[in-house]
């Protein structure tokens, strides 16, 4: 039997960004989301979660859930079977990106997160498509029910993140590199270049997708999950 899939949702999302993966997916297998809300840093989040999953597991993360995603498999490699990092970046932010984010946590401090997730969740970062207004609802309202707190806590570990490339090219496990093909944010380039540096990493270029590709595609999405999932595990 496959190993326990947890799931790390991205910055202001909850389980609702995974929902389609969840409903194709538990089916067969032992689906979890976990948290990534409690901590102002990339290694406080990481470290509290290892205290609650199970003793091996499958690993998918989507924006920041994937930069925890390589810092839990950092910390604990024995205890990741296989990891997927969907739409995320193993970059520390640049010094002129943590000032601009400075600033939206001034306005989310100050009530104002609907211009924040108006900055986050910007039309252009999804593909365009009949879902689209109604996946930045979605969006719109899993950053209201986590709320301006969660965010600022979300925005400091984003600030503080380290550089996890090392951890790419270190990976034995089954990995899944997944991006959307919208170009708004050079996806692809960021993603190919991610595959490139994990040995017999599989990327996944889900057409019709930007930011949020379980949402966006979710059929597309699930099938690369799936198929990622079926990789024998004995790579190390």
């Amino acid at each position: 039997m496959a190993e326990p899939l947890v799931l790390l949702p991205g910055l202001m999302s909850d389980a609702r960004v995974f929902w389609p993966q969840i409903a194709a997916l538990s089916s067969t297998l032992s689906v979890t989301v976990a948290p990534v809300t409690l901590g102002e840093r990339v290694e406080e989040i990481a470290s509290g979660l290892l205290d609650q999953l199970p003793k091996r597991f499958a690993l998918a993360g989507l924006g920041l859930g994937g930069i925890i995603a390589l810092e839990v498999m950092r910390r604990a490699p024995d205890r990741v079977m296989r990891i997927a990092l969907i739409d995320t970046n193993p970059i520390a932010e640049t010094p002129q990106v943590a000032a601009a984010r400075e600033l939206l946590i001034v306005k989310a401090k100050s009530g104002r997160m609907a211009d924040v997730m108006n900055h986050e969740i910007q039309p252009g970062f999804l593909a365009p498509g009949p879902n689209r207004n109604a996946i930045i609802d979605i969006a719109m309202d899993m950053a209201e029910t986590l709320g301006p707190e969660v965010y600022v806590r979300q925005a400091r570990a984003l600030q503080r993140g380290r550089d996890q490339q090392a951890v790419l090219r270190t990976c034995k496990v089954p990995a899944l590199v997944m991006c959307g093909d919208v170009e708004k944010l050079n996806r692809i380039k960021r993603h190919s270049f991610m595959a490139e540096l994990i040995p017999n990493a599989t990327l996944s270029v889900i057409a019709g997708a930007g930011l949020l590709p379980t949402l966006e595609q979710p059929q597309a999405s699930t099938v690369a999950l799936r198929s990622w999932m079926k990789i024998p595990s004995a790579l190390r």
